[in-house]
């Protein structure tokens, strides 16, 4: 990529950092009141910003890999600071997009299809996006793929190229949500690739241990309690931790109790079409209302009976002579309820889960401590598909310009969430606070707050001795602050 590459990307950055109601594709438009020589370069008008070159900035990132580009820019960034990377969270999400595309073969190219939608939209193709960021929700990684790829996937191949990038003198472990957690992934890591992840309860093992009696042990956050086990699925060896939460438990319970009414017509509705059946013998009826049951443990029958069906074998009126063949059937007449023992035990075991991880070294408050970080990628994810953010609607002609804008909108959440962290961390350093939203003072103000703050800042131009001089205006003590806690870097946009 050149250096008018880099200004356009960086003007990329700043319009989907402006959160207006403007898609990128629009982008010109963002600039029509910025400061655009002061921010990209002297010369550069709001002209040299048009979609053409857009397309060709999107079309060299693809050129050069937008993967390869993203881990250049965080090396640079992150290297020469103290910031940390010893969690890394992954997971991965999909968009939804319109229109055709034309496929670039010599570039690296994924498939824009139709694949599970977790927008609910199954009539639109997607394309997925994974991403791993760090305990402070900075993406460190990225990587596109096709529609249709499956997490199990995409959550190793991201630790897979995790580990040849990111380099650290420090014990790192890989976090993912119970996707992850397959026999063929862990093999395939073995046991010297650290990992966390929720043990899926798909797993019999994992209900036994959910729905064990034995008396579970207080966390340090008295919240949770705990109970340790060792494991060795998939030929691994392993910690498994059973926790309970009781926020967790609340929420589960108000969601059980709503959903009993719904799953109990639900469940009334296959009955009956069971009811509906015909059966050869009394014996085949009463197997098929026990295989019903046992399908559906949480009801009992009320009033079970099975009734006698007679018809005429030859269609005649009136009824059945003495002697004359018939034709017998059977169905089920039954009515079902709640089962109070099943319903008990499943409110028991609410609100509890089993965090697994190949270091035995962890104790059962760090394992916590390192999954609950795991709402760091999920919020990042919130941050792209934000409204005010409109990138998630993508109407691109190729797919490789897709994979392109995938690493824009990353870029912009990395500068974003690393300039969020930059700004907590020098308040605290200092003591010094700042306004929030609700007039209190504040350490953890958020970055689309201290935007916010920023918006009434303009350069003018006036004239002394019969010059044209640029100033800045709207420049307040606490916007002065700010930008003095983030160093001279920022500054010296404003001086």
């Amino acid at each position: 990529m050149g250096m008018w590459d880099s200004q356009v990307l960086k003007a990329m950055v700043l319009n989907g950092l402006g959160f207006i109601e403007r898609r990128l594709y629009l982008f010109p438009d963002f600039f029509d009141d910025i400061a655009v020589e002061r921010l990209l370069g002297e010369g550069i008008t709001r002209d040299h910003l048009n979609d053409d070159v857009l397309g060709r900035t999107l079309d060299a990132i693809a050129a050069y890999g937008p993967t390869e580009l993203f881990n250049e820019i965080v090396a640079t960034c992150l290297l020469p600071t103290d910031f940390g990377s010893h969690c890394i969270h992954i997971d991965t999400t999909n968009f939804s997009v319109t229109g055709a595309y034309e496929p670039d073969l010599d570039v690296g190219e994924i498939e824009i299809t139709y694949g599970h939608p977790k927008d609910g939209r199954w009539d639109l193709k997607r394309f997925v996006l994974g991403m791993a960021s760090n305990q402070y929700g900075v993406p460190l990684f990225l990587q596109t793929f096709s529609g249709n790829e499956s997490d199990k996937e995409t959550i190793l191949t991201i630790i897979q190229h995790l580990n040849e990038n990111l380099h650290s003198d420090e014990k790192v472990y890989h976090v993912a949500d119970s996707a992850f957690y397959t026999a063929k992934n862990l093999k395939t890591l073995g046991q010297h690739t650290f990992w966390i992840s929720r043990a899926p309860v798909t797993i019999k093992e994992v209900q036994d241990l959910v729905r064990t009696e034995d008396p579970l042990l207080p966390c340090t956050d008295d919240r949770y309690s705990y109970q340790e086990h060792c494991s060795e699925y998939a030929g691994i060896r392993q910690k498994w931790v059973l926790y309970r939460s009781v926020p967790m438990y609340e929420r589960e319970e108000k969601t059980f109790e709503k959903n009993l009414v719904k799953n109990l017509d639900r469940a009334r509705t296959s009955l009956r079409k069971l009811c509906s059946r015909e059966f050869a013998c009394e014996p085949d009826a009463r197997m098929a209302a026990e295989i019903w049951l046992n399908k559906h443990p949480r009801y009992q029958f009320h009033n079970l009976d099975i009734a006698t069906i007679t018809r005429k074998q030859e269609k005649k009126r009136g009824r059945p002579k003495n002697g004359e063949p018939v034709q017998v059937s059977y169905k089920i007449t039954a009515e079902i309820e709640h089962n109070p023992a099943v319903l008990a035990e499943e409110q028991r075991i609410l609100g509890r889960f089993v965090l697994a991880t190949n270091d035995p070294e962890l104790s059962a408050d760090e394992l916590l401590a390192n999954y609950k970080g795991q709402g760091a990628v999920e919020r990042g994810f919130r941050f792209l598909k934000d409204k005010s953010f409109r990138v998630a609607e993508v109407f691109l002609k190729k797919t490789s310009r897709i994979q392109a804008l995938a690493m824009v909108m990353v870029l912009c959440l990395f500068i974003y969430a690393l300039t969020e962290f930059r700004v907590r961390r020098e308040l605290e350093r200092t003591g010094e606070t700042v306004t929030s939203q609700t007039k209190k003072q504040t350490q953890r103000p958020t970055l689309k707050w201290v935007f916010f703050r920023f918006r009434r800042v303009r350069e003018f131009v006036v004239v002394e001795e019969g010059r044209r001089v640029k100033r800045v205006t709207n420049l307040n003590e606490e916007l002065q602050k700010i930008l003095r806690l983030l160093g001279k870097e920022y500054e010296k946009y404003y001086s």
